[in-house]
């Protein structure tokens, strides 16, 4: 195109007659190439991989180097974005065809992702470079916004499309002039374009038209353009949108522009006076003005959340004087009743209190915080309480009003019970003489909710430095042993209120499940020996109720063992203390009823409990000889066959940590000649029979950890048990399965080569020492398991997780003998070359043939020959590296018009 002549240009195009350019001939995808990995020792036809990984929900199958063209494959891994930075040759070919099809009515698109994804790329382009190159070197986007213009029947998603690429063009100045010469800008921003057409139903067209204009929105030349055509005006009107997604971008929008148009630092504060502001910051302040003093709540909810996002976003002077002028009328709001938009109201507070400037500065912020607290209800002024407690800097006064008000809740059901003074005292002055149950928990939707609350904003509290202090522990507990009393039936009130507060809070699952996990979390804390002993009992008291659900359960469960953690110990020693002990007595019938639960969640909780408490006290005489004195390490053994898998899993995990700590009981029966033996051959089947992933799972992490503690079975024959683990595992469907036996294998790797290990308390002296000789002889057991076969097929697994940690242990096995010059390397033997070539068939995707016995000579020579650093960054990579350039997007888009119906080929 000649200079000087865009202008004449553009509006050719816009003023033509609206014929669309006419679509080519499919194009054809350039073949990709994955190239060789760089063997150094000439390993014929060079081991390459793909670079896409999937999940391998069906049986296994061999990694495959990827292909090029249009399908699955090339669009599988879209949402990792388009890496290119600029316009190349053969994209700029494309381009015309694809603005041809997205103009074109007729032509349906396939997915909105794709363009999604088109965007993106435009978006690192115009990033990268000049947005008017790229419009003057590829004059078709011109053409393609043009024809959003004309009177037809328009898909709604390219039109938004359209309206977003404008506002990423437009955002660098030079290209809004060159826009704005066509009046392109106007016709797709002002009345005369979607705002005056049937599109403008749709919400893609308003939330396309609200970014379209957020991305232009970024220099001086769009603040007057912004004015100049009233946009302003509907952006005020969008916040009233019936899509929330779209109200919600007005408010950022006009947050952003106000934000703009004022000053920054280095300007200096704006003056006070509305006349000295920019014109497009007037109209919003004054709008904003104009919605507080509405009495719609929907208005009033609007403007404090503009506010709420412009003070927590902008920290320039000027929001100082921003606040100053509007607080005297977010203030005016708490004179209302009920005070309307109460949860906004508290978002914004809280957003002007944590700005720095604000927060500093003498406006009244913490008068007007008082102020706010004293007007709202328990229920709206709970999460204010909590903002402002969290707070770095802030006038103790009011942290202690806020505290207070956070109490209220739980003061007022002490009051409620309470039959004589004592630790509640301290919460019992809270709560006013006008103060009952009746005003503060009128409905038991109302109790319930504001209880859950309250527990939930003190567990967030209670480990934060700024917590108030001193913390009250002692009538915190009695608060959460009422609560839970109340529920279970268990309390027994004088007072009508108390009565009232059983009533409502009867069986209340949701006030259960809070008030435990808040008496967990005060576990971290002390309290008086009558309270704790209170805590146990009723604990034990819900874990002996066949009223508590499930999940109420659980939480019992968790708790108790939080508590137990925290029970006092004798210095030097850790074991339980007496009391705790007593209660483990009477724990341990309950915990053996739970595990015959019919619920199966219940079982699995009882577990997982069982498998807590074994591995904190396994090894001391207390906790040994009460459970060995129960049925419980029986009834787990009989779990391992339990129908539910999650069970069997837990009962896996369980068994491993018994048998660890030498808790097992040998099974009764001649059939069970020794119970250790009995349950490695137990786990063993479980590993090589059971049809779920979950119980497989738990038996591979139980076997590394009895390898890597060097148990006592395992540490007898330790080659015939890594030899058949990692042989059962290689088989396995589940890939985590095979990542565990990779894990196995690099713990048995570790050893051999005389890495450091940990022992458990049943651990005896491993069979293989320290290698001292020479290499070779070190590596002597790895090769009799067959460790190197299972490495080198997972290498080639279809799981990219699993070939990571092949890749990975293989690097560690070269980096260990890289050092050591006393195996010479037979790299050109014939075995070598057979091994070589079965890696190459085990890549194509035939596996039938195994590797047979390995020399250490060849496991090296191999070892060397493969490029592991390469294919680790090949894994690497994300799952569409190879098929996610620009050209195969252009590719594939163009690839699916009029293919849809039952052959949609790309699925992002």
């Amino acid at each position: 195109m000649p200079a000087g002549s865009s202008g004449t240009y553009h509006r050719r195009l816009c003023e033509g007659d609206g014929s669309v350019l006419p679509v080519g001939r499919r194009p054809v995808s350039a073949p990709l190439r994955v190239g060789p990995q760089g063997s150094r020792s000439g390993l014929p036809g060079t081991l390459r991989v793909s670079r896409g990984r999937r999940p391998c929900a069906r049986p296994r199958r061999t990694r495959q180097v990827a292909r090029s063209g249009v399908g699955p494959a090339a669009a599988e891994g879209r949402a990792a974005g388009i890496s290119s930075l600029t316009m190349d040759p053969e994209c700029s070919q494309l381009l015309p065809a694809l603005c041809a099809v997205l103009a074109d009515p007729r032509q349906p698109m396939a997915d909105d992702t794709c363009l999604e994804k088109l965007l993106d790329w435009f978006k690192t382009i115009t990033e990268a470079g000049s947005s008017l190159l790229l419009l003057q070197g590829n004059p078709c986007l011109v053409e393609l916004l043009c024809h959003m213009l004309k009177p037809q029947d328009l898909s709604s998603r390219v039109l938004a499309f359209s309206l977003r690429l404008t506002g990423v063009l437009a955002a660098q100045e030079d290209c809004f002039q060159y826009l704005q010469q066509g009046e392109l800008l106007p016709k797709l921003f002002g009345e005369a374009g979607p705002l005056g057409g049937a599109a403008w139903t749709s919400p893609t067209v308003r939330s396309g038209w609200i970014q379209g204009l957020r991305s232009l929105a970024q220099h001086p030349s769009a603040l007057h353009f912004l004015a100049d055509c009233g946009a302003v005006d509907t952006i005020f009107s969008l916040q009233e949108d019936s899509s929330l997604f779209v109200a919600s971008a007005a408010g950022q929008l006009l947050v952003h522009i106000l934000g703009l148009s004022m000053p920054g630092p280095a300007g200096g504060p704006p003056s006070l006076q509305a006349g000295d502001w920019p014109a497009c910051a007037q109209k919003i302040v004054g709008h904003i003005e104009e919605s507080l003093r509405a009495t719609a709540t929907p208005q009033i909810t609007q403007a404090l959340n503009v506010l709420t996002t412009t003070f927590g976003h902008c920290h320039d002077p000027w929001t100082q004087v921003l606040w100053v002028r509007l607080s005297p009328l977010v203030a005016g709001l708490l004179e209302k009743d009920p005070v309307p938009a109460a949860h906004s109201l508290v978002d914004l507070l809280l957003s002007v209190a944590r700005s720095p400037g604000l927060s500093s500065s003498s406006c009244g912020l913490w008068e007007t915080l008082a102020q706010t607290l004293s007007h709202l209800s328990p229920t709206q002024a709970g999460p204010l309480a909590l903002g402002i407690l969290k707070l770095q800097d802030c006038p103790q006064a009011l942290r202690a009003q806020a505290f207070a008000v956070l109490l209220q809740p739980l003061a007022c059901v002490l009051k409620a019970t309470a039959q004589d003074p004592g630790p509640s005292g301290v919460l019992d002055g809270i709560v006013g003489d006008s103060m009952t149950a009746d005003m503060l928990l009128p409905s038991k939707a109302a109790c319930v909710g504001l209880l859950c609350r309250t527990l939930a904003h003190l567990e967030l509290l209670l480990p934060l430095p700024q917590r108030p202090c001193p913390w009250p522990q002692a009538p915190l507990l009695g608060a959460a042993v009422t609560l839970l009393q109340l529920c279970g039936g268990s309390a027994r009130p004088t007072s009508d209120a108390g009565r009232h507060l059983c009533a409502l809070l009867l069986g209340c699952v949701r006030v259960q499940r809070a008030a435990l996990d808040f008496l967990g979390t005060l576990s971290e804390g002390t309290g008086p020996r009558e309270l704790v002993t209170q805590v146990f009992a009723v604990l034990l008291e819900y874990l002996r109720s066949p009223d508590s659900s499930p999940t109420v359960l659980k939480k019992a469960f968790q708790a108790t063992f939080r508590w137990l953690l925290s029970s006092p110990k004798t210095p030097g020693c850790w074991d339980l203390d007496p009391h705790a002990l007593l209660f483990l007595r009477d724990l341990l019938p309950v915990l053996q009823k739970r595990l015959c639960s019919p619920c199966w969640e219940v079982r699995d909780s009882g577990l997982e409990f069982l498998t807590q408490m074994t591995r904190h006290w396994g090894g001391q005489a207390g906790f040994r000889h009460a459970l060995l004195a129960s049925e419980v390490p029986k009834l787990t053994e009989q779990l391992l066959r339990d129908p539910e898998s999650y069970v069997r899993a837990s009962a896996v995990t369980a068994m491993g940590q018994l048998s660890s700590q030498g808790l097992c009981v040998p099974p009764a029966g001649p059939e069970h000649p020794g119970g250790q033996q009995s349950l490695l051959a137990e786990l063993l089947h479980i590993l090589s029979t059971d049809s779920e992933g979950f119980p497989r799972r738990a038996v591979m992490q139980v076997f590394t950890q009895w390898l890597r503690d060097s148990h006592a079975d395992v540490a007898g024959d330790t080659e015939q048990f890594v030899a058949g683990v990692l042989q059962v595992a290689s088989q396995d469907l589940d890939w985590e399965v095979r990542a565990q036996g990779l894990e196995l294998a690099l713990v048995f790797l570790e050893q051999t080569l005389g890495q450091p290990r940990s022992h458990c308390p049943c651990a005896v002296t491993p069979a293989v020492a320290a290698p001292v000789g020479p290499l070779a002889q070190a590596l002597q057991p790895l090769c009799r398991v067959r460790l190197f076969e299972f490495a080198f097929r997972a290498l080639f697994d279809c799981d990219r997780p699993v070939a990571q940690k092949s890749c990975d242990l293989l690097l560690f096995l070269r980096a260990k003998t890289a050092s050591s010059g006393s195996l010479q390397e037979s790299r050109s033997s014939p075995h070598v070359a057979s091994v070589e070539a079965a890696l190459q068939r085990w890549q194509a995707g035939d596996q039938a043939q195994p590797l047979g016995d390995l020399e250490p000579e060849v496991v090296l020579a191999v070892l060397r020959s493969l490029d592991l650093e390469g294919l680790q960054g090949a894994l690497a990579e994300s799952s569409d590296h190879v098929e996610k350039s620009p050209q195969s997007l252009l590719q594939d888009m163009l690839a699916t018009v009029g293919v849809l119906g039952g052959n949609e080929a790309d699925c992002y």
